[in-house]
């Protein structure tokens, strides 16, 4: 499903931000991505979401070479991949309802289909009865639900998760963690970045750790490996 092949990202003044990087990553695995600040990770993500372009190498999602997209079908290729932040980034002037919807409205979904996919997607992620609060009414956990919801409303084959759990207190992060459990266990591919040692601990998931930019480890059912 993913495949990074000699991925070399260099940024101005000569900073090697991902160096030479090999990876697979297959249809349906849950991965952390860990190491310390600065280590790569956020341009690995970058890279995956096009946000930035490569400077050498390929990138493979889904059997397309991701480099080779041109700018304008970049937006098209953007709405495969469902995103979750750390600061949720929620529209403050819509409900709950409306901020998960807004994300199918882009994509120039049917109204009759948006009326059955938000509440499915709202239930999945236990928020059903909080549908017609506003981002500023809820709690961080909830509105990090809110986020989730947006980012899989439209099915995507890859949720790509940046530090979800960065705000939230540790009972509440088991909650997402467990959603977003639930969400791989449905077939969604996730990569989380993540420097909550603990959740990696825990969960027991490939780990893919990356320091400097280099792939120093990738273990199944591995460990975070960093100390605090």
């Amino acid at each position: 499903m993913i495949e990074f092949k000699n991925v070399t990202k260099i940024y101005e003044n000569n900073v090697f931000a991902i160096s030479n990087v090999n990876l697979e990553i297959d249809r349906g695995e849950f991965v952390f991505l860990v190491g310390p600040s600065g280590a790569g990770k956020s341009t690995f993500i970058k890279l995956l979401f096009k946000e930035v372009e490569l400077t050498t190498g390929r990138i493979i999602v889904n059997e397309e070479d991701i480099a080779k997209l041109k700018r304008k079908q970049a937006p098209y290729y953007r709405r495969k991949i469902g995103m979750v932040f750390q600061d949720f980034r929620l529209i403050p002037t819509l409900n709950v309802y409306e901020n998960v919807a807004f994300a199918m409205r882009v994509i120039e979904a049917q109204q009759r289909d948006i009326r059955k996919r938000v509440p499915m997607v709202l239930s999945m992620v236990g928020l059903s009865h909080k549908y017609k609060c506003f981002p500023n009414e809820l709690s961080g956990g909830e509105q990090q639900r809110v986020a989730l919801a947006r980012a899989i409303v439209n099915n995507p084959s890859i949720l790509i998760a940046d530090e979800p759990t960065g705000n939230l207190d540790p009972d509440t992060s088991i909650e997402i963690m467990k959603t977003l459990n639930d969400i791989n266990h449905a077939g969604t591919t996730i990569i989380m970045a993540t420097h909550d040692k603990s959740i990696v601990n825990s969960m027991k998931k490939r780990v893919i750790a990356v320091e400097k930019g280099v792939i120093v480890r990738d273990e199944q059912r591995g460990r975070y490996g960093y100390e605090d």
